[in-house]
C-alpha cells in the first residue's frame, strides 16, 4: 500500500530547506512525487533569541509572511505569520484567528480540496475547523515539547487536545508510543529511519571525503547538528584524552536549532575536527573513510524521547555504531551502548578490532528495511486502518 493522488497539507516543526535534513523533508520530497502537498513552515514553537541565526529567520519571516506559497523541490511551502510567544494567551488567540486563513488561502489557491492534515506538531488543532480534513495523521517525530525553548505547558495543553481527534498517530520512540497511546488508542511505533540505499554506497569503492581522508586513523565520525544541548561534550572531550591517536571527525552545523550554544571544548583537544556542513549526497563519503561512528548524546531531559536518524544512516553504511545508552536505542542490537568516556573507549577498541567488510556488508543489509519507503507504506497502512 502507498500514498499516491492524495491532497495534504503538512504542518511541520522546522522551516524547509535546514542544513541537515528532516524527517518532515525526506518524507514529503518522495510524497511529492504522487501527491499535491502544502508544507507549512515552523509555527515558531521555540522562544526566539536575539542571535544572528534568530535574528535572519524571524527577517525572512516577516518578508514572507502573507506572500503565497512558494513551489520548492517539487511541492508548496507556506510562511505562515506566526507569533513566536505560545506561551501568552493573546499570541495563541492571534495565531488561533490568522493561520486557518493564510492556510486555507493558500490550499484554495493551490486546489487543495479536503486534504490530509498531516501534522508534526499539537498547534495544528486550529486548523481542523477552516480546513475541514479528510483524516488528520499526527506524526510525532520526536519530543519537542521538551526541548529547550519550547513552552512545555502550552505544547502539552495542545497534545492533550489535539491527540485524541487524529485519526492515527505515529511516534518515534517508545517513552512517546506510551504518553500518546493514553490519548489515542491508534498509536503505532515509528523510529526514524534512513536513505538506506544511498548510505549503502558507502560500501562501493569510491573517493573518501578529502577532509575525512586527510585524518589520522583510526576515524570516528559524527554525523548531525552539533550543539550543547543534545551532545555530551564532557563525554566527547574525555574519550578524545583516552584516545589521543583517534581523529574524531564532526560533520554538521554547528548551534543549528540553538543559536547560543557553546561547544567550544570540543575544539580544544587537537585530535576532535568539526568540518561543518556537507552536502547530504556527499555524507556516504564522509562514512567511507570512518572506522566507527559514535552518537555521543545526553540522555536525560528530552533527550529521553530521542532516536537519532543517524542510527540507520551509520548502519546502512555498514559503519560498527557505539551511542550513549538511550532509551530509544535500547532494543537496537546492532548499537553498543555506554554510559561514559571509559566504557565508549573500550566498545571502540572492540569494534575496531572486529570490524570487517563481511560484517560490514551484513549491517548494512540488515539496515534496508529501515528505509523510508518502508515509511510511506506504514503510513499508507496505518491511514488505511
Amino acid at each position: 500500500m502507498t500514498l499516491e493522488g492524495r491532497d495534504i497539507v503538512c504542518v511541520g516543526f522546522s522551516d524547509w530547506g535546514k542544513d541537515v535534513l528532516t524527517n518532515e523533508q525526506h518524507l514529503l520530497v518522495r510524497l511529492a512525487e504522487r501527491n499535491r502537498i502544502l508544507y507549512v513552515e515552523s509555527l515558531g514553537l521555540r522562544r526566539p533569541q536575539l542571535a544572528g541565526r534568530d535574528l535572519r529567520r524571524m527577517a525572512r519571516r516577516a518578508i514572507r509572511g502573507l506572500l503565497p506559497a512558494r513551489s520548492v523541490d517539487g511541492l508548496h511551502v507556506l510562511s505562515p505569520l506566526v507569533l513566536p510567544v505560545h506561551s501568552r494567551a493573546a499570541a495563541r488567540r492571534f495565531n488561533a484567528q490568522v493561520l486557518p486563513w493564510l492556510v486555507k488561502r493558500a490550499a484554495d489557491r493551490i486546489g487543495l480540496r479536503e486534504p490530509l492534515l498531516w501534522t508534526f506538531v499539537p498547534q495544528a488543532e486550529v486548523l481542523l475547523g477552516r480546513l475541514r480534513p479528510s483524516a488528520v495523521l499526527y506524526y510525532a517525530d520526536d519530543d519537542h515539547g521538551a526541548k529547550p525553548g519550547i513552552d512545555e505547558t502550552s505544547f502539552r495543553e495542545a497534545e492533550n487536545r489535539f491527540a485524541p481527534r487524529a485519526d492515527a498517530v505515529l511516534a518515534s520512540a517508545p517513552a512517546i508510543v506510551e504518553r500518546l497511546s493514553r490519548l489515542n488508542d491508534n498509536v503505532h511505533y515509528a523510529p526514524s529511519v534512513a536513505d538506506t540505499k544511498l548510505f549503502a554506497t558507502a560500501l562501493e569503492e569510491g573517493p573518501v571525503d578529502p577532509s575525512v581522508a586527510a585524518l589520522p586513523t583510526p576515524r570516528i565520525v559524527f554525523i548531525g547538528a552539533i550543539r550543547a544541548s543534545t551532545i555530551d561534550v564532557p563525554l566527547v572531550v574525555e574519550l578524545a584524552r583516552l584516545r589521543p591517536s583517534w581523529s574524531f571527525a564532526f560533520v554538521g552545523p554547528v548551534g543549528m536549532g540553538d543559536p547560543r550554544t557553546n561547544v567550544d571544548a570540543l575544539r580544544e583537544p587537537p585530535n576532535v575536527h568539526l568540518f561543518g556542513t556537507k552536502p547530504y549526497q556527499q555524507l556516504p563519503s564522509v562514512l567511507r573513510g570512518a572506522d566507527a561512528a559514535i552518537v555521543p548524546y545526553l540522555t536525560g531531559g528530552a533527550m529521553r524521547s530521542v532516536f537519532p536518524m543517524k542510527i540507520y544512516e551509520y548502519l546502512a553504511a555498514g559503519v560498527p555504531v557505539v551511542s550513549t545508552p538511550l532509551d530509544s536505542l535500547r532494543d537496537v542490537e546492532e548499537v553498543a551502548k555506554a554510559a561514559d568516556a571509559t566504557s565508549m573507549a573500550a566498545l571502540l577498541d572492540d569494534a575496531l578490532e572486529r570490524d570487517s567488510r563481511s560484517s560490514r556488508s551484513e549491517r548494512s543489509a540488515r539496515a534496508q528495511s529501515h528505509s523510508w519507503e518502508a515509511r510511506i507504506e506504514q503510513i499508507a497502512a496505518v491511514l488505511g486502518e
